[in-house]
């Protein structure tokens, strides 16, 4: 049974998940496979971009996020998915042997109009690297089951 429902969620509540090493040869065979561009690839291609070295493709940025608001709190709760992403925002080269944290705000809360056993939750993720930066910002809303009337009343 899950431990966080909607109501669990209030706005301006802070966490963070991580960290979570990111090592050359992870962000070498995610770009082989998915975001095949010089700069994801070979560091001396990598070099002459305007990254100015070999970094993750934000895609990848995006699927490490995942996984750790994910383990971190999706996965403990009863979470319905989302019905999409508002806004991403790569900021910072996400280099390899780096360790990123993300920190989840609740922006707002909201419950469902039309599903009574439903509320949204809009959050704004910001993944950052161990020196601090910036890497990605991304803002969207997930829906939560609400809690059941047995744990509401205790």
């Amino acid at each position: 049974m899950p431990k966080l429902y909607w109501e669990d969620f209030k706005s301006g509540a802070v966490a963070e998940y991580g960290p979570r090493l990111v090592t050359r040869d992870e962000v070498v065979s995610f770009a082989a496979e998915f975001d095949p561009q010089p700069m994801h690839l070979d560091e001396e291609a990598a070099r002459g971009t305007m990254l100015g070295g070999l970094a993750g493709s934000g895609w990848h940025t995006c699927c490490l996020t995942m996984r750790m608001i994910a383990d971190g709190f999706i996965l403990n709760s009863s979470s319905m998915g989302g019905p999409g992403i508002e806004e991403v925002k790569w900021l910072a080269p996400m280099r390899p042997d780096s360790k990123l944290t993300v920190r989840a705000t609740v922006l707002e809360t909201r419950a469902s109009k039309s599903r009574p056993d439903m509320g949204l939750v809009k959050f704004v993720f910001e993944t950052l690297d161990d020196k601090g930066t910036l890497v990605m910002s991304m803002t969207t809303s997930l829906m939560f089951g609400r809690s059941p009337p047995e744990k509401s009343a205790a």
